[in-house]
């Protein structure tokens, strides 16, 4: 314990003496000398409160060793509270259990074209607030196994707690929302279309692989299109390119992503077979 740290607590103790209470209520003792088992002697400065009970500053050391780790405990229990918040979104998030944990950093980026799609994502979640201000949204494009889920559910575990997403197909929307139509359904077509629509980040999976009919690309235009009327970004896979990513989700929403989306293609061969031999 410094000196300057002793006297600060010493003077805390005077300036409470000497704050407007009544004499009678409290009364300054001045300093005597004091022994701590575990630091030796130390001055200590003392106040008698209504004529009876006396309080004597602690050891010094002793103190300041109770200050820092009332902090640390502070700090652990935020840590842990933390740490129980980010379980809660990503149970809600719905990511697969597979993609739990994938983050930017272990994505393997050995080519320029797998480094520019890395670079791109990682610049969408540190400028994520950005993102939503203007509405902007990506397009991964490329054949099953190339990494897309990957960078897409990293985004949406990058930008948690901060920010809450969901990460589902696009044949569970269609399903969710058709749900609504049954007589016993708790929700209402409304209210489904809501959940997605509110979102702060929706990561959309597996467009394209649908008949893409009239009645899906309708529940596909309602979602998307709430989404771009209230500038929400979003991430969205597909295996189609974009003639075909077009002729799946129809004109109209393709018209309002051509707008706010950025197509990144990923255009090269699975990763699967290697990831085998690496397990192997």
């Amino acid at each position: 314990m410094t000196d300057r740290s002793h006297n600060s607590l010493a003077n805390q103790i005077n300036q409470a003496a000497a704050s407007p209470v009544p004499s009678s209520l409290r009364e300054p003792l001045g300093n005597r000398d004091l022994a701590c088992e575990q630091h030796g002697p130390y001055a200590s400065t003392g106040v008698r409160y209504m004529g009876r009970r006396e309080v004597w500053t602690p050891c010094p050391d002793c103190e300041e060793a109770r200050i820092a780790k009332d902090r640390q405990d502070a700090a652990m229990a935020k840590a842990a509270e933390e740490r129980d918040r980010m379980q809660t979104f990503l149970h809600r998030s719905l990511i697969p259990k597979r993609f739990i944990g994938r983050s930017l950093d272990n994505f393997k980026a050995t080519t320029p074209e797998q480094i520019d799609a890395l670079r791109i994502t990682r610049e969408f979640v540190e400028n994520f607030d950005s993102h939503v201000a203007r509405g902007s949204s990506l397009v991964f494009s490329g054949l099953p196994g190339t990494g897309k889920s990957h960078l897409a559910t990293a985004a949406l575990q990058a930008i948690m707690p901060r920010h809450f997403g969901l990460y589902t197909t696009c044949m569970n929307v269609i399903r969710s929302v058709r749900g609504t139509w049954r007589k016993d359904s708790e929700m209402s077509e409304t209210q489904m279309l809501n959940v997605y629509a509110d979102l702060p980040l929706l990561v959309l999976d597996e467009i394209g692989v649908q008949y893409g009919t009239d009645g899906e690309q309708t529940i596909l235009f309602d979602v998307l299109d709430r989404r771009y009327r209230d500038m929400l970004p979003s991430i969205f896979l597909t295996n189609q390119d974009k003639k075909g990513f077009k002729e799946f989700i129809g004109e109209r929403t393709f018209d309002r992503l051509t707008e706010t989306s950025r197509w990144v293609a990923f255009d090269w061969p699975s990763y699967r077979p290697t990831a085998r031999k690496e397990q192997s």
